[in-house]
């Protein structure tokens, strides 16, 4: 394509009913790169194998974190997609290497994918000290035993890591002396849950390190993010100095943002008007833009999307330029190596134009000379978004980006809001390493690698809490203390699902075949695995048959429904401690402890491309308890009278205010909304006034309720305006209507509920800035 972003934008805006869904344009200039000199601790033969790969200096960014992890410095580099933060990281990783021949280092990844990439990369440069090699679920066991021998460079993931690789330390012994460095690529990934559990993981391998006598530096690599240092260092335990000035070059960027049309003969539930779904605007874009000759990625969140997508462009294309139908594909995950590489090299080429991919493609994979991405939909974090978009315009020409709305709160409110966007940075990823729900599980499995002593509890966090919880295990039974520490009680290995707390998880189980597909973490399964469910397992779509939730598993069968379900359930809240609380005139901000006592009662069934609803399922499923972190509000009496809110219309309205935080919270802290709840009342009976809960939906808190709480102000007031600037009458999937309400989105006052968030926000709240 040799046309401009402009001019591209301005070609699938000719139909003048497609240039109203467009709510704004946003230009991104074009920045010229700085370059610095080779640090001189560089040998040359790595200068000249990297000069012949085509990089003939390092840019500022890469050769100043480079130069504080080789002075012994852990450092994050946080810079834009396409910047290079690998070179910052391989330049000490292989200097050491090429040094010395008994160094080693340790590559983590969130995907096999992307360690496969860097994998490549490093061979490239044919460097035969350095001994480079994939550790992880598909490495034969022949070839494992050779990387435990000789490798220097160990290409991993953090399920090896603490599932195959620290267990057995002492097969690791030469390799563990060895470690300077230890590279976490796309910290950003890990957040909330999962992310607490890979911080424990790392402070478990810093601890078997000092067993050899290694003290690895540490090499994180980030998208841009707020506070990047601050998040880095509670993932490993470590002081963390951040990179975040990016001197790569960057071309010229569009960036629209995308509103589909309001469906007017289809109506939502309780009436309420929906909109065409975002997987139906992005087919129509994508093969506009083949039509066009632009090449694309379309970003879309499910296999099934991504597949729908690709084959509704190709339909598309067929009857527009039938010789270009063949030049549209998908990617997702699920697809053999081979596959994937062999679509990656189309796509580089030019042989593809158009490609809908779920977020495989998000994560580093090196693809260049873009043209145009398509997000579907709000893709979980502001720093995704960027990562999404940034794969256009990789070779550092100019680009055009399309942001497509769902019918949701959070995607609403960003097209109508641009500078939230585009006006402001983005979110700290959120992550709590001490919840005890993790914590434990962890304990257990670093006194099966060694002893834990008194020396140790620092490491895992605050000693006396640390003790506190090593004497609940010890009651259960799990440890045995004795007066050199604590010890693994039991012959068989201790476990801990990285990707869960509370509960054992419940198995995936194909019917017909018996297959183990994988787990869903206990505290998930009744809202997304229940029976009559549409599951998505690594973006393959399931039918759930059965849950057996005395067995815990799920049994389930391909299914490629033409309809999504979402899992609708009923909740009570009470306050067990409240660890914080700011006043204002009329309204107490808290956070604290709470007990959460919820039931999943039913489920509805929506048409994919329309998000008609087909109905609503009964489910006979038993209440669940948790305890949990919560963020919550009150509100005075007299100020609901200030609001005009008479008994009657309050729990409509905080309803309504409670729905809408939920969607936009993940604004804020790096949340789904589904990992949140909520519950509202007019009178509760801890606090005796009308009040707002938020809470994590994962056993001991996941930081997103207290992301919360520190940025209140920002959080409510954003809720506030995405629900007054909604243009549905009464309320609507776009702004009020939650998919999982188990009171039928029923009362819901969205006027009510503008007028509280203003006196909530005129109390004092909406100017204090951080909560106290």
């Amino acid at each position: 394509m040799t046309s401009s972003p402009t001019s591209l934008l301005q070609r699938l805006l000719l139909d003048p009913t497609r240039a109203e869904r467009v709510t704004h344009v946003e230009h991104v200039p074009a920045r010229l790169g700085r370059r610095a000199d080779w640090p001189v601790w560089v040998p040359q033969l790595l200068v000249d194998r990297l000069a012949l790969q085509g990089v003939p200096a390092p840019w500022e960014h890469q050769a100043q974190a480079a130069d504080l992890a080789r002075g012994g410095q852990s450092v994050v580099v946080a810079t834009g997609t396409a910047s290079g933060k690998s070179l910052a990281y391989l330049l000490p990783v292989l200097s050491s290497q090429l040094e010395d021949d008994k160094a080693t280092a340790l590559y983590l990844s969130p995907t096999k994918a992307l360690a496969t990439d860097q994998l490549r990369a490093v061979r490239a440069l044919n460097l035969v000290q350095v001994r480079a090699a994939t550790y992880d679920g598909d490495t034969a066991h022949e070839e494992r035993d050779w990387v435990r021998r000789f490798g220097t460079l160990v290409l991993t993931n953090p399920d090896m890591l603490h599932r195959g690789i620290l267990p057995r330390h002492s097969d690791f012994g030469r390799f563990l002396r060895g470690l300077k460095y230890v590279v976490v690529d796309e910290c950003h990934t890990y957040r909330g849950v999962f992310g607490s559990h890979v911080a424990q993981v790392l402070r478990r391998l810093r601890r078997v390190c000092a067993r050899y006598g290694a003290d690895p530096v540490f090499l994180l690599a980030s998208a841009t993010v707020s506070e990047p240092e601050v998040s880095a260092s509670r993932l490993v335990g470590l002081p963390v100095t951040a990179v975040s000035a990016d001197a790569s070059p960057r071309g010229t960027t569009e960036f629209a943002l995308w509103e589909p049309p309001l469906l007017e003969s289809y109506g939502g539930e309780n009436g309420a008007p929906i909109r065409r779904s975002a997987t139906a605007e992005t087919g129509d874009l994508l093969a506009d833009l083949v039509v066009e000759g632009a090449r694309t990625i379309a970003f879309v969140r499910s296999r099934r999307g991504a597949e729908a997508v690709a084959v509704n462009a190709r339909r598309a294309v067929q009857e527009a330029a039938p010789e270009l139908a063949s030049r549209v594909a998908a990617y997702r995950a699920g697809y053999l190596p081979e596959e994937r590489r062999e679509l990656e090299k189309r796509l580089q080429s030019g042989e593809l134009l158009g490609v809908a991919a779920t977020n495989a493609l998000e994560l580093g994979v090196d693809v260049a000379g873009l043209d145009a991405v398509v997000l579907s939909g709000w893709p979980g974090t502001v720093a995704s978004v960027w990562q999404q978009a940034g794969r256009a315009g990789r070779a550092g020409q100019g680009a055009l980006a399309v942001f497509v709305a769902r019918d949701d709160p959070l995607d609403t409110y960003l097209v109508h809001h641009p500078a939230a966007l585009f006006g402001r940075s983005v979110e700290a990823t959120v992550l709590d390493p001490s919840n005890p729900y993790v914590l434990g599980p962890h304990l257990c499995c670093a006194a099966a690698e060694l002893p834990l002593t008194e020396a140790d509890l620092p490491l895992f966090g605050e000693p006396a809490e640390v003790e506190l919880l090593l004497g609940d295990l010890v009651r259960r039974g799990l440890l045995r203390h004795r007066p050199k520490g604590w010890f693994w009680t039991s012959r068989e290995r201790p476990d801990a699902d990285l990707r869960g707390a509370g509960g054992p998880p419940v198995r995936l189980v194909e019917t017909g075949t018996g297959r183990l597909l994988g787990t869903v973490d206990n505290s998930s399964a009744h809202a997304q695995a229940h029976t009559g469910a549409d599951y998505l397992h690594q973006a393959e779509s399931y039918d759930v048959e059965l849950l057996d939730l005395e067995e815990a598993v799920a049994l389930v069968r391909p299914d490629e429904p033409d309809y999504s379900t979402s899992a609708r359930d009923i909740t009570d809240i009470t306050v067990a401690e409240t660890l914080r609380t700011t006043t204002y005139d009329g309204v107490e901000l808290s956070f604290g402890t709470v007990d959460v006592t919820h039931q999943v009662v039913s489920y509805l069934k929506k048409r994919l491309r329309s998000g008609e609803v087909l109905g609503e399922e009964p489910l006979d499923l038993p209440p669940r308890q948790l305890r949990t972190r919560a963020v919550w509000y009150t509100v005075s009496a007299a100020l609901l009278e200030r609001a005009e809110l008479g008994w009657a219309d309050i729990p409509g309205a905080a309803h309504a205010a409670e729905h809408a935080a939920i969607g936009l919270l993940p604004l804020f802290a790096t949340c789904d909304r589904w990992d949140i709840g909520g519950v509202s009342t007019a009178l509760h009976e801890d606090t005796g006034l009308a009040t707002v809960f938020v809470y994590d939906g994962h056993p001991g808190g996941a930081g997103f309720s207290e992301r919360g709480y520190t940025r209140a102000a920002d959080w409510l007031r954003s809720t506030r305006d995405a629900i007054a600037a909604c243009e549905c009458a009464t309320g609507c999937p776009s702004c009020v209507q939650s998919p999982k309400c188990g009171n039928g989105n029923d009362p819901l006052d969205k006027a009510g509920a503008v007028r509280l968030l203003d006196v909530v926000l005129g109390s004092g709240l909406g100017s204090s800035g951080l909560a106290g």
